[in-house]
């Protein structure tokens, strides 16, 4: 699959979007369940996904945090689950966890939506992140979170292979 392409839509906004070779459903389910979402999410080299508690329905909350396995740094992010629609659309909340990295950035939540479009076998991922400001979604993006993206989109790949041979 080609790399995620991202873009600036808005002053305040960001969107990734990635293609998987694999149906919707075992994308979705890539996206909902903690053990797969540790398996791609948590994958990158040198970091470890020590936590990774999910409660995916409306209302629920979650809590991503990585390690770095050398040092001992962490950081994470928070939130809570706005909408659901099946194989289709997840929306929640996202507060940045500085953890003890010392850095902090936009104290503000920013609303996530990933949209999972499937069309002969492919699933076209799109994720939107919509910052409180402009200057919230600057410095987030110049993090360099898009390369990061990526980085786990292709691990992505290997794990939704994985499990369609399952």
């Amino acid at each position: 699959m080609k790399p995620a392409e991202a873009s600036l839509p808005s002053d305040t906004e960001v969107l990734v979007k990635r293609s998987f070779d694999a149906p919707a459903k075992l994308v979705w389910r890539a996206y909902m369940e903690p053990d797969l979402m540790r398996r791609w999410c948590g994958s990158t080299p040198g970091w470890s996904m020590p936590v990774c508690e999910m409660d995916m329905r409306v209302g629920g909350q979650y809590q991503w945090r990585w390690r770095n396995d050398e040092d001992g740094m962490e950081f994470g992010f928070t939130g809570e689950v706005l909408e659901v629609t099946p194989h289709a659309k997840i929306v929640h909340t996202q507060i940045f966890d500085p953890g003890n990295m010392g850095i902090a950035m936009g104290g503000e939540p920013s609303i996530i939506t990933v949209t999972f479009d499937e069309i002969d076998g492919i699933t076209n991922v799109a994720t939107a992140i919509k910052y409180a400001s402009k200057a919230d979604r600057d410095e987030a993006f110049a993090t360099g979170m898009t390369d990061g993206m990526e980085m786990n989109y292709k691990r992505l790949d290997e794990v939704l292979n994985a499990e369609a041979r399952t």
